[in-house]
């Protein structure tokens, strides 16, 4: 359809129909849930909504489908015998801890095909929020702490999507930095962190990607509500980035209407009535524009006819999901994170046959996270499957007893929940951790070569983490980790560690007990298989972290404004102070730009883990780092090679006054193999924003750039001298 065929059709539409494009087509048999969860029965049962049909005028309903580690549908449908299984994916963090732009792309391909065969449009992903903290319940679904990485890894993910033939929807457009209160939150920052810190990763995939559609988030930035906010959603996104699709709302009751079809909040979801009318009063009565109404109906129309059901595309509802378990085994040992390696206990050495397995997550293995983002899969490899499809045994009875408690405290779980933890109906829960005896741990270490202790966390939509028995281990868990490492260690047989988490965990107080420490996060359906892979050394880590492990939660600057659980008792008296309460209507940004590797590192404070750290099984050497201007890019490169005595990838890291600028991934380098890597790093994402003048500047100087192997591990330095540039920007959403 040609714009002109567009007018047309624009102009032979009533407005109570104008009205009903721009509402969602409803949220059946969850009416008052709109804001949590989207959950669609018409057109593709279990998608999180769908947009009305104007039958007279053939314009059909689209259907959106959660995400972003997959497609969420209902696996089983009534009075149908076929069923509907998604493939997991890793999630956000895994596949950022890749460092591979091309990877990525694989993934999202593999996603859009998933999207399109069960008979999807939109995709809602993938997440692109900040981690500001390591408390957010939501990390899981996000890249990093910083916005360069979250930019290329999240317009690789939007290109692959939407190579075939659907939307992407990346989210949560912005500053969605906490789950307490995020539908109401004032989010207070400034503008230099706003522009530097929580924009610029979605202005980098705008850019680079141009998704078809954009989630507006439901906190407010410095007062003004983002889905009735003009300046972030037309100012910014679209005038200064260039961005051309619909911007649709997350899943959210009746707001001001008005206001957000002024603002350029095209799609309000899940869609409600009232809003349906609330358009058409405020057109009648003049207080809305037919103009601003129209402009939102010609964006929805273009994504309409882009859709494949628009283009009568046939769907077969049978994805290759076998094909796609490969891509999701492959991303996921690429993404895994090898913290410790104490005297090369990795691989495993060949005469290791039988292992000691410890851990309700050994067993129970996460895939993913909890809420709107998990998958109904088909099925998810535990540890104990993954080691023995790698031809390592486990030893018998742990096995027995760990296997015989999991349907236990999975029924007792679910039958003791709190009704308003919806979530956990909505993924895998982490089950209590079980409690060994010495005298078994005793027992095992005689019939097994080595012993591994998978820790478990799990998080979700509408709740942020705690620091005690969450980001710190339980107690239970510390005495497992202690006395399973004296006794195995006595008889001198290696301990390993698994990190089953979609989000950071504390590991000073305990690593010293480990012989090795391995980052699965939650790795997809696949996951116990790709552990093995890493295990084994049939895949050599290469996975680098994508934000700082702290020594403690308290040592991130952002904690003390951050929300810690409070007793509905607490928040009622405080309610009736009748002042505004902190992480209720407001959370105050104090630490500014200072997030992550940007406060540690500058200010060289300890770490357990620095951003960018990532050991492997073999060594890399940096030579003949470049630099160079062309045009308005500067063109790094620099050469790697393999000097160690197995096959490896290796990611380089480039910085420049702290800050991440660029990064590339070698191909899998044979020993003594090397490869030029390559990076064109535009002028405008080394300036920094200069509030007074409300502008991207770089100053004329001389600038280091460092080719680093991590954050704080710098092996070559080049000079390059550049002429100043700036480039100015709409003074908006300012703190007041």
């Amino acid at each position: 359809m040609t714009n002109q065929s567009i007018d047309s059709l624009l102009a032979s539409l009533s407005l109570e129909q104008k009205a009903q494009l721009l509402v969602g087509g409803g949220n059946d048999g969850f009416a008052g849930s709109g804001a949590m969860l989207g959950h669609q029965k018409r057109l593709v049962a279990g998608a999180a909504g769908i947009t009305v049909e104007i039958h007279e005028q053939a314009i059909p309903s689209i259907v959106m489908a959660d995400g972003p580690a997959g497609v969420h549908i209902d696996p089983v449908r009534e009075n149908v015998a076929d069923t509907f299984y998604a493939t997991g994916f890793p999630i956000g963090t895994a596949l950022a801890s890749t460092w591979n732009t091309a990877l990525v792309e694989q993934v999202g391909q593999a996603i859009g095909n998933e999207t399109r065969e069960y008979g999807c449009d939109i995709i809602l992903g993938p997440g692109m929020n900040i981690h500001r903290n390591p408390l957010c319940g939501r990390n899981f679904e996000y890249y990093s702490e910083d916005p360069i990485l979250t930019g290329k890894i999240g317009a690789a993910m939007v290109r692959g999507i939407q190579s075939q033939g659907v939307g992407a929807c990346p989210k949560h457009y912005a500053v969605n930095s906490q789950e307490s209160d995020r539908t109401k939150v004032d989010e207070r920052l400034s503008a230099k962190a706003l522009r530097e810190i929580y924009l610029r990763g979605f202005e980098i995939m705008v850019r680079e990607a141009q998704p078809w559609t954009i989630m507006s988030s439901y906190n407010q930035i410095n007062g003004q509500f983002v889905q009735q906010s003009y300046d972030a959603l037309t100012t910014i996104l679209r005038r200064e980035w260039g961005f051309n699709g619909v911007v649709v709302t997350d899943w959210i009751g009746v707001r001001d209407t008005k206001a957000q079809v002024h603002a350029g909040n095209d799609l309000m979801m899940p869609g409600y009535p009232q809003q349906v009318q609330d358009i058409i009063t405020a057109v009648n009565n003049g207080t809305l524009s037919i103009a601003d109404v129209d402009t939102c109906v010609r964006r929805v129309l273009q994504l309409i006819i882009r859709t494949p059901r628009y283009n009568h595309y046939t769907y077969s509802d049978q994805p290759d999901l076998a094909a796609h378990a490969v891509i999701t085994r492959q991303s996921a040992t690429e993404g895994m994170v090898l913290l410790k390696n104490l005297g090369d206990t990795l691989p495993l050495r060949s005469q290791i046959r039988t292992i000691a397995l410890f851990g309700v997550n050994s067993y129970d293995f996460a895939s993913g996270g909890l809420g709107s983002g998990c998958v109904n899969t088909p099925y998810v490899v535990d540890m104990v499957a993954g080691l023995r499809n790698a031809g390592i045994a486990t030893t018998p009875r742990i096995t027995d007893i760990y296997q015989s408690y999991i349907p236990f405290a999975t029924k007792k779980l679910r039958a003791d929940k709190d009704p308003l933890m919806w979530f956990l109906d909505q993924g895998q829960p982490k089950l209590p951790e079980l409690e060994i005896s010495d005298r078994l741990i005793e027992t095992e270490v005689t019939q097994a070569d080595a012993a591994i202790i998978t820790l478990g966390r799990q998080a979700g939509e509408g709740m942020d983490r705690t620091i005690e028995d969450d980001f710190n281990l339980t107690a239970d868990e510390h005495q497992l980790i202690r006395r399973v490492s004296e006794i195995f260690r006595r008889e001198r047989k290696p301990v390993i560690v698994i990190i089953n988490s979609g989000s950071v965990i504390e590991t000073a107080s305990w690593q010293a007990y480990a012989d090795a420490i391995l980052v699965a996060w939650q790795p997809g359906e696949e996951g116990g298989n790709s552990v093995a892979d890493i295990l084994t050394g049939k895949v050599n880590p290469s996975g680098k972290l994508t934000m700082t492990w702290p020594i403690a939660c308290s040592d991130h600057p952002s904690t003390r404004n951050f929300p810690q659980p409070m007793s509905l008792y607490d928040y009622k008296e405080r309610q009736n102070w009748g002042t505004p309460i902190q992480f209720v209507h407001y959370t105050d940004h104090a630490e500014g730009t200072q997030v992550g590797y940007r406060y540690f590192n500058p200010n060289e404070r300890p770490v357990a883990y620095p951003f960018g750290f990532g050991l492997s099984y073999t060594t890399f050497e940096y030579s003949r780092p470049s630099a160079k201007l062309q045009g308005d890019e500067v063109i790094l490169s620099v050469t790697v090679r393999n000097t160690g005595s197995r096959s490896g990838k290796e990611v380089v890291q480039v910085y420049m006054g702290h800050e991440l600028k660029a990064f590339a991934k070698t191909h899998e380098l044979q020993p003594g193999e090397s490869e030029t890597l390559t990076m064109r790093v535009p002028i405008r994402l080394l300036a920094s924003f200069d509030e007074p003048n409300s502008q991207w500047l770089l100053p004329a100087d001389e600038y280091t750039f460092a080719f680093a192997a991590s954050s704080r591990d710098i092996r070559l330095t080049k000079k390059i001298r550049l002429k100043q540039y700036t480039e100015p920007v709409n003074p908006v959403l300012l703190p007041k």
